[in-house]
């Protein structure tokens, strides 16, 4: 039987993180669950491009906007199975059980807990809330979608915005979102660099705003100053 599943990673300027995504993968060869993996890229200017090229990725181009990218990138996957990961979440091991579970449930789609590469207080508080509000109904994409394609085009896919694509998919999937028994470790990276505290503050509010019809555009824009 031929590999379910198409993995859609979009990327810009990825490169510090994205060996340790796509390693953490072989599990998923290995058990004969992933058929592809396709870099969907936003315009990098490092080395993104070629890492995924030798990790034997598929890549593919688009403007700078983390929907749009997906939009690309699954417009472009194969399997049956589509699941989405960040370039600097790493999957821990055992993950390929629980989602070969999973692939039992196509009415269903599947979000990873999340877990941050650095331990403590205040990490662990942001994860915590993180997964409290998944269990909600709103996972972010950091902690990864596993979803049917039928679902997925069901729903309506990513919408084409550079920001909170991942919210609004998943308000789509409400009712039909589930957590897979498995651990996403993402990069706290920002965190470090902008504090835990205002960094959560940040996100929280962001969150807010969109949830009170500001523009994804806007958004955006704000964000990345």
């Amino acid at each position: 039987m031929r590999a379910q599943i198409s993995v859609v990673v979009p990327t810009l300027d990825a490169e510090p993180g994205l060996a340790a995504c796509f390693h953490a993968l072989i599990e998923g060869l290995e058990a004969g669950l992933i058929r592809e993996v396709i870099v969907c890229d936003g315009g990098s200017s490092d080395a993104t491009g070629l890492v995924a090229q030798e990790w034997g990725a598929h890549v593919v181009h688009a403007a700078p906007s983390r929907g749009g990218q997906l939009r690309r990138g699954v417009a472009a996957a194969r399997g049956d199975w589509l699941m989405i990961l960040h370039s600097d979440t790493v999957l821990q091991s055992g993950w390929s059980t629980s989602v070969r579970a999973h692939l039992a449930e196509p009415a269903r789609a599947g979000w990873f807990c999340l877990s941050f590469d650095q331990r403590g207080v205040a990490s662990s508080l942001v994860a915590g809330w993180a997964n409290l509000r998944s269990r909600a109904g709103l996972p972010y994409g950091d902690q990864g979608l596993l979803i049917h394609r039928d679902l997925y085009m069901t729903v309506g896919g990513y919408p084409d915005q550079p920001l909170m694509e991942d919210v609004a998919l998943a308000r789509r999937l409400r009712g039909r979102l589930r957590r897979l028994d498995a651990v996403a470790v993402t990069s706290a990276a920002k965190y470090r660099r902008q504090g835990w505290l205002r960094r959560g503050a940040r996100n929280l509010w962001t969150l807010l705003r969109y949830a009170l019809g500001t523009s994804p555009e806007y958004l955006a824009q704000v964000y990345r100053r």
